[in-house]
């Protein structure tokens, strides 16, 4: 079996060392816990067996040649057990944890398939762990080539830097900085790491209560390199307090609970390594000790990917456990960019988050927001048109279903992240980018073609593409409600056409490519809800940008998407909560803490999904604040009455004013005859005509489901080289 060479050596020489570093404090947008469904060391039942288990990640996706694996003994049966690693014995690595467990740190597994022997008594068991190289990948296909290091600009380091690129996977050593909070407020190295500043802080944590303690506000910054991307966790830890930590010995400023931060962004989001994310030393986060961690590839504008960030998210929450031990739970938070990872990690990837807070949010890429920027694509193109019909403002506005007539061009500039030319990262080779006359088998710098690991690739080597347009009446709502005339209707649908891969206007609408879409739904690239998500508490901090006369991509109605698909999937959206718009006034950890911590205490004999919904507090409920700060509760509703929605209107999208589903998760739909009940005008014969015409084929059909619509093949699927639950791989068509 092959070693591997891709373990994380370089945190053995970091660990003791304590390299200088300060941090500027920035707000930052917002894996197996150890929650009783994902806990993998259950005590097995009355037997001559032992459970024997990884606890850092599962044992079928375990990175860097090494896992906290813990044992737990049957009742009368005394440790400690002896442990063997591919016949090695591993055993002194294992210390007694209590009540029959015992954890130790394995290292030095081999890349493939482990086996893990443990017995004590009379009673044995066996465990196959899978590993891979701790530059990835695992389970999101092959690595993108090309690829940008970005370790010398890397910002996160208070001036210092990190060596490398010590491989072309963009490998750094990992290193270890403290610094401290002055009294005087703000950051400084902590320069002398044998005596405590004098103008250090303190800190209260769980103030009033049994195991209120103060510490010094003294942060461990660790730095590496984690599946290409670099990586940060931050907590507090006073080594002259607490010595040495690890997964047996947590530091005294660390509350046993773990945020990960995710970003947003998307347009060119590929091609690099990335070299910033917000700050992990967050006040709000270090007040209450909570740790963090995350890395560059969950920051949408470096990886619009969600697959690849998944996979890193398992990957750096695994380091994270094997150095520090298994957090209480774990939040995911972020906004945009960062609430698509935080749902589609949550529903693909179960047990990497236990709780989400969420703002400004969409349920995906794929469907939501480039359905929006394509169809809005569409419209600009046709209004803007030489010799076109002329349309009043109020009319754009009916057709896109916008509450703003400049969202209809913004929305059309975001749908450059499908273009193949325009977004690619500053310092990426002008001689490596696709051009379609000059370079035709260039880097193409597309959404679709950053995932092209799940949408395969057609005969020119480009992505296929899960969008579609045929048999869409643009404007049908508008044309129903009298706010266009017949002849608009007709001469939209008539004109506005469609979108080539390289983002070109052709006169024939958009065929979708099957393949993809159905890899779309059956891997979760569309948001199903009925995955992990069912069992994740989601606190959403619903912001408003539906009144930006210039346009905003952050509108409100894809709250009531993702609520109608946790509905669709689930029976019911009571996991989640809608808090805004308006300022809101309290702390959303808090309120998630309470949440996470009353579900650690539900019924053990029911599922996650319903002690989530027991667990939430019974104060919390939808509200929105109004300008003067007055808490409204009511509801949360996409139209209809109410203060809220008084306050803050929603507008919805192009393809819901054509008729599609709120859940907005039809790319290509089932086709229907045209039938003139369907309009709320008559059209004359000649008009009618006209119609059949435009759809030769007939219009959507939105009260069935879209064509290759399907539910998730399940959860931790992979597309290479994994071969566990494997949707596809690429490299093989």
């Amino acid at each position: 079996m092959p070693k591997n060479h891709g373990r994380r050596g370089a945190y053995g020489q970091a660990r003791n060392v304590l390299l200088a570093g300060v941090v500027a404090v920035l707000a930052a947008g917002c894996g197996g816990s150890d929650d009783d469904d994902d806990d993998q060391t259950t005590p097995p039942p009355a037997g001559r067996s032992l459970s024997l288990n990884t606890v850092s990640s599962p044992p079928e996706y375990v990175s860097g040649g090494d896992a906290l694996v813990q044992v737990q003994l049957p009742e009368g049966v005394s440790g400690p057990p002896t442990v063997t690693l591919n016949g090695n014995n591993v055993s002194r690595a294992f210390t007694d944890q209590g009540q029959g467990r015992w954890q130790g740190l394995v290292e030095t597994m081999d890349l493939g398939d482990n086996t893990l022997q443990a017995r004590a008594g009379d009673a044995s068991g066996t465990l196959t762990v899978t590993t891979y190289a701790i530059t990835g990948p695992m389970f999101s296909g092959p690595h993108q080539r090309p690829f940008s290091c970005t370790l010398t600009t890397f910002g996160r380091l208070g001036g210092g830097t990190l060596d490398g690129p010590l491989d072309a996977d963009c490998s750094a050593s990992t290193r270890i900085d403290y610094f401290y909070r002055k009294t005087t407020g703000g950051n400084a190295r902590w320069n002398n790491p044998t005596q405590h500043p004098a103008d250090m802080s303190y800190l209260t944590i769980d103030a009033g209560k049994p195991t209120e303690r103060r510490v010094a506000y003294l942060v461990r910054l660790e730095t590496g390199t984690i599946n290409r991307g670099i990586y940060q966790s931050a907590m507090l830890h006073d080594p002259l307090a607490d010595g040495p930590i690890g997964p047996d010995k947590r530091s005294a400023g660390w509350n046993g609970k773990l945020i990960y931060p995710l970003g947003g962004g998307c347009q060119g989001g590929w091609y690099t390594q990335g070299d910033t994310f917000g700050s992990l030393i967050d006040d709000q986060w270090m007040q209450r000790g909570y740790a963090a961690v995350t890395s560059t590839l969950n920051i949408f504008g470096s990886n619009c990917n969600d697959l690849l960030s998944s996979e890193t998210v398992a990957m750096t929450k695994e380091r994270f456990i094997e150095a520090y031990g298994v957090p209480t739970y774990t939040i995911g938070t972020g906004g945009s960019g960062g609430a698509y990872q935080s749902f589609q990690t949550s529903d693909n990837y179960p047990g990497l988050f236990d709780g989400i807070i969420v703002n400004s949010v969409f349920p995906d890429v794929t469907s939501a927001t480039l359905f929006k920027v394509f169809d809005s694509r569409l419209l600009n193109n046709y209004f803007n048109r030489a010799g076109g019909l002329a349309y009043s403002d109020d009319k754009k506005k009916a057709i896109s279903g916008y509450l703003q007539v400049g969202n209809i061009a913004a929305m059309s500039g975001s749908a450059g992240r499908l273009d193949p030319v325009v977004s690619f990262p500053s310092n990426f080779p002008v001689e490596l980018k696709y051009d379609p006359v000059n370079n035709p088998t260039g880097s193409r710098a597309t959404v679709y073609d950053h995932t092209v690991n799940v949408y395969g690739k057609d005969e020119r080597g480009f992505a296929l593409r899960p969008i579609d347009n045929v048999g869409v009446q643009y404007g049908l709502q508008a044309f129903n409600s009298g706010a266009i005339t017949a002849d608009e209707f007709l001469d939209l649908n008539e004109n506005i056409g469609g979108l080539d891969a390289d983002l070109k206007p052709t006169a024939r609408r958009t065929t979708g490519d099957l393949p993809a879409i159905r890899r779309a739904y059956q891997s979760g690239r569309i948001t199903n809800g009925g995955g992990g998500l069912a069992g994740t508490a989601i606190l959403e901090r619903r912001d408003y940008f539906d009144n930006a006369v210039g346009g905003d991509i952050h509108n409100k109605i894809h709250s009531y998407s993702v609520r109608e698909r946790l509905k669709k999937a689930n029976g019911s959206f009571d996991n989640h909560v809608m808090l805004g718009p308006g300022t809101v006034p309290v702390n959303l950890f808090d309120i998630m803490d309470t949440w996470l911590m009353a579900a650690r205490d539900g019924d053990p004999a029911s599922t996650k999904a319903q002690r989530i919904i027991d667990a939430k507090p019974a104060d919390l409920v939808d509200a929105c604040w109004d300008a003067g700060g007055a808490k409204i509760e009511e509801p949360s509703a996409p139209a209809g009455g109410g203060q809220c929605n008084t306050l803050y209107p929603a507008g919805t999208t192009p393809r819901m004013v054509a008729g599609g589903p709120l859940a907005d998760d039809i790319v290509k739909c089932q086709l229907k005859p045209i039938d003139p009940a369907d309009y709320a005008a008559a059209l004359s014969g000649a008009q009618l005509t006209r119609l059949q015409g435009i759809f030769p084929e007939g219009v959507c059909d939105w009260s069935k489901p879209g064509v290759e619509q399907q539910g998730l093949q399940g959860t931790w699927l992979s597309f290479g080289p994994s071969a566990r639950q494997q949707v596809f791989d690429v490299s093989k068509p």
